[in-house]
């Protein structure tokens, strides 16, 4: 069905009509993308231009970290293991625990070798503590 060029009210606007090509060209100026791009959104999410651009903005947002763990892929499970310096089985906890996004996932394991680290020290400190309070015992015991 032709678009009444005639109407270019709210109605008008608010919809997408992949059937005009200059509303195909308009839109996809509009959300910088190809018309393709924007066929493939339309499709996905209809015709309102203001999903469609909720969509863009999400897939943007996406895209943002491109490196996304795929733990059914062996080689991938490979790869960020070695990145990371864990096991597969440590990272697969982390991504179960943060989701599939690498820098989640990069985000947890910093925070649980800071973690680690003032363990480490605090274990150090009572440590050295002990020693100190054995040899007073032990020059008590002398003296």
């Amino acid at each position: 069905m032709a678009d009444n060029k005639k109407k270019r009210g709210a109605q008008d606007r608010a919809l997408i009509a992949l059937s005009e090509s200059y509303e195909v060209a308009y839109w996809s100026k509009k959300f910088k993308v190809t018309p393709a791009k924007l066929k493939a959104a339309v499709k996905k999410v209809g015709h309102s231009a203001r999903k469609v651009e909720a969509y863009f903005k999400e897939q943007r947002h996406k895209a943002a970290d491109r490196a996304l763990i795929a733990m059914s892929q062996p080689y991938e499970v490979r790869y960020w293991s070695k990145k990371f310096k864990v096991t597969p089985a440590r990272l697969k906890a982390a991504v179960d625990e943060v989701g599939h996004s690498s820098k989640k996932v990069e985000a947890y394991f910093a925070a649980k070798k800071k973690t680690a680290k003032k363990k480490k020290a605090a274990k150090k400190t009572a440590k050295k503590t002990a020693k100190k309070t054995a040899k007073k015992t032990a020059k008590r015991k002398k003296g």
